[in-house]
């Protein structure tokens, strides 16, 4: 017989539960959900070797387990370190985590140019919910941001490295989705940059992911690029059957009226892609990101479940009727196209 693994227990915020051997604090915090869950900026759960970049999940282990019960030196990491049993963890409850993690937004924010008012990701970037939750009113950033020149990485997407947080999620999209990865991290420290070698295209069928990955407004759709605001817009679910094996088929539309404005992946609420039904990874290919555009093309399931804290839920409506349309009634079941044609060509200006 197979032996039975015993499980940790964790406190966190004094919220106990019990977790599998290897689940990182993050994961661990997300399970209890709410508040008690740091944010993340670069860890991103179906992209392996992800996290310990950003630093804004940093929290406090005030006990390290039952074994050895001494609290551990400095801020963690949540998204690299994995919990043991009987450690005791503090995020909200931290008088460090705050002060921490204000300095890692104020860090963030220093090349960040302030241009949410005409960013595409303005409504749905984590690095602006950062700055609202745990940011400062100021600055003590004194000299100039680093500056790049926008670049076109083939016909979709375009890269805006000034907003760029150096996170490695489209790299690691990129080495993991596609069979060879175009694109990575150039020179270090400040000079550091994604970008590709000698401005290379990317071509790959799967390369649009490398957009929904992105947490900031670095990485943008070039087709819905000032098209429209994401809070004006209508997520429905849909799918439709791909020939491509890579892809799963189940995206969500971004409607207005009866348009589609862009096709993204379901993401869940933490803003990772989430699963199929059927345990699949949810990316899609090219084709149903970028070529898609017509509601005739996808299957409807319903409105996407939208949390009442966003933004996008403020034109989001369920269940709601549409009107019907009264003219026809008005008219005697007459269409007014039989009284109100004016042919092709107007009488009164033919000469």
């Amino acid at each position: 017989m197979a032996e039975q693994t015993t499980n940790f227990k964790v406190t966190i915020d004094n919220i106990t539960i019990e977790v599998a051997p290897g689940t990182s604090i993050l994961e661990a915090a997300r399970m209890i959900g709410g508040d008690i869950t740091p944010p993340a900026m670069c860890f991103y759960t179906p992209l392996e070797g992800s996290g310990g970049k950003c630093r804004t999940c940093l929290v406090e282990v005030s006990k390290g387990s039952e074994k050895d019960p001494r609290p551990m030196p400095k801020l963690v990491a949540s998204c690299r370190t994995g919990v043991m049993d009987g450690m005791e963890v503090k995020n909200i409850t931290s008088e460090k985590v705050p002060d921490a993690r204000a300095g890692v937004v104020e860090m963030l924010l220093a090349n960040h140019p302030l241009d949410c008012p005409i960013c595409d990701q303005a409504g749905e970037c984590h690095l602006q919910d950062l700055g609202y939750e745990h940011g400062k009113e100021g600055t003590r950033y004194e000299f100039k941001r680093r500056t790049f020149e926008r670049l076109d990485l083939g016909p979709y997407i375009q890269l805006h490295m000034n907003r760029c947080i150096l996170c490695y999620r489209c790299v690691f999209a990129a080495n993991q989705l596609s069979d060879k990865r175009e694109h990575g991290v150039l020179d270090r420290g400040d000079h550091a940059q994604i970008s590709t070698f000698i401005q290379n295209n990317l071509d790959n069928d799967m390369i649009g992911n490398v957009i929904d990955v992105c947490p900031v407004g670095a990485l943008t759709d070039k087709t819905f690029r000032f098209k429209n605001r994401v809070w004006f817009t209508n997520p429905i679910d849909a799918h439709r059957n791909c020939d491509n094996p890579k892809c799963c088929g189940e995206v969500t539309l971004w409607n207005r009226g009866e348009d589609v404005l862009r096709v993204t992946a379901r993401k869940n609420k933490w803003g990772e892609v989430m699963n199929t039904k059927d345990g699949k990874p949810g990316w899609i290919c090219n084709t149903c990101r970028f070529d898609k555009k017509s509601m005739k093309d996808w299957t409807i399931e319903g409105p996407m479940k939208v949390s009442r804290h966003s933004v996008i839920n403020q034109g989001h409506y369920q269940n709601a009727v549409k009107p019907h349309e009264t003219i026809s009634i008005v008219l005697d079941g007459r269409q007014p196209k039989l009284l109100m044609n004016i042919h092709d060509i107007s009488g009164v200006n033919k000469k």
